[in-house]
C-alpha cells in the first residue's frame, strides 16, 4: 500500500523511490522527496554505492545463533570472545541498545537481543520476542545473572516484567538497570555516563 499520495506529474521511478524512503522510520513525505531528488542530482556512484550497500546489508547479515545480535558470521564477535564474562547476560530490546551498552566500556559480559518489546496494541506478545531462547540459554550456558536492560518506557517495563516471570524458578539472579535512566527514553540515545551508572546501580528483581 502506498504511504504517500500519488503524484501523476512525477515519473514512476521517482514516485517509487519517494514511497520507499517514506517507509523508513522518521522519514515523512517531504524528507523522502528531498532524498529522492538528492540521489537523482548526485553522481551515479552515490546512488549505486547506496544500492550496493543495501544489497550487501540484506544478503550478508544474519542473527547470531547465540544472542541474536546482528552479525555476518554464525556467531557474533562478542559471543565468540573468550575474554567476555560468560556468567552474566544483559537483555536488550534491539541491537542498537547493545551498541549503546558497549560504548560505556563498563560491561564485559554477553548479551541477549529480544528484537522488540511487548506491545499488545500492535499485537506483539512474548512469543514474538526471543524470550524462550533466553530461557533455554540459562541452564545450557550456566548463566548466573540476567541484567534486564529494556527501555524505561511502558512497553519496556512490561517486557522486563514478562522476562522476569519467564526466568523465575531457574535459580538465576535477575537484576534491572537503576532508575537513573530518563523515563520514556530509548537506551540507544542515553549518554554513556548515565548508562554506566545505571549498570553499576542495578537492583535485584528476585
Amino acid at each position: 500500500m502506498s504511504l504517500t499520495p500519488v503524484n501523476r506529474s512525477l515519473p514512476p521511478s521517482i514516485q517509487k523511490t519517494i514511497e520507499a524512503f517514506s517507509r523508513l522510520p522518521g522519514i515523512g513525505p517531504k524528507s523522502a522527496s528531498r532524498l529522492a531528488y538528492y540521489l537523482l542530482r548526485s553522481p551515479d556512484e552515490v546512488a549505486l554505492s547506496l544500492a550496493a550497500a543495501l544489497t550487501d546489508l540484506k544478503q550478508n547479515t544474519r542473527f547470531c545463533s547465540i544472542c541474536f545480535n546482528i552479525t555476518e558470521q554464525p556467531i557474533c564477535a562478542i559471543c565468540a570472545d573468550e575474554r567476555r564474562d560468560r556468567d552474566k547476560v544483559v537483555v536488550v530490546e534491539e541491537p542498537l541498545d547493545l551498541v549503546a551498552m558497549e560504548r560505556t566500556r563498563a560491561y564485559n559480559g554477553r548479551y541477549h537481543v529480544l528484537h522488540g518489546a511487548i506491545r499488545p496494541v500492535e499485537g506483539i506478545g512474548p512469543d514474538d520476542l526471543k524470550i524462550r531462547e533466553l530461557v533455554a540459554r540459562i541452564p545450557a550456558e550456566g548463566i548466573l545473572e540476567v541484567i534486564i536492560a529494556t527501555n524505561p518506557s511502558t512497553e519496556g517495563e512490561a517486557t522486563a516484567f514478562t522476562v522476569q516471570r519467564y526466568l523465575e524458578g531457574l535459580g538465576v539472579r535477575i537484576t534491572r538497570l537503576a532508575r537513573g535512566l530518563p523515563t520514556g527514553s530509548d537506551l540507544e540515545y542515553v549518554d554513556s555516563l548515565t548508562l554506566t551508572r545505571a549498570l553499576q546501580g542495578r537492583y535485584d528483581l528476585s
